[in-house]
């Protein structure tokens, strides 16, 4: 996968515990200078607002550097999140990696 591109892939319980985590890999992969990111949700298995709201941020982040962040492989709870507060909308949702890496790669 190319360089300028990240992929970041929490697990479990997305939730103010652990918000701070993924907080902390966002920033982390944004000093690297990563154009793309790539939050893969396959092992989340529940996220609650302040997940949600560490993506926002994360997605705020990211678009002011001038990079994008994505996000693919939400499980059904987390897609009527997105779909209850409208950010489905707002991020960009691919199935699963490859059909992130397919579509989006040649924007690198």
């Amino acid at each position: 996968m190319d360089t300028n591109i990240k992929v970041i892939q929490p697990a479990g319980v997305l939730d103010g515990n652990q918000t701070h985590q993924l907080r902390g890999e966002l920033n982390d992969v944004v000093g690297t200078g990563a154009r793309l990111i790539l939050v893969d949700l396959t092992n989340v298995t529940f996220m609650d607002s302040s997940g949600l709201a560490a993506l926002v941020t994360a997605f705020k982040t990211v678009r002011s550097a001038g990079g994008k962040l994505c996000v693919c492989s939400v499980n059904q709870q987390v897609r009527m999140l997105f779909e209850l507060t409208s950010m489905d909308r707002v991020f960009e949702i691919f199935t699963d990696q490859d059909h992130f890496i397919k579509t989006l790669t040649p924007e690198v």
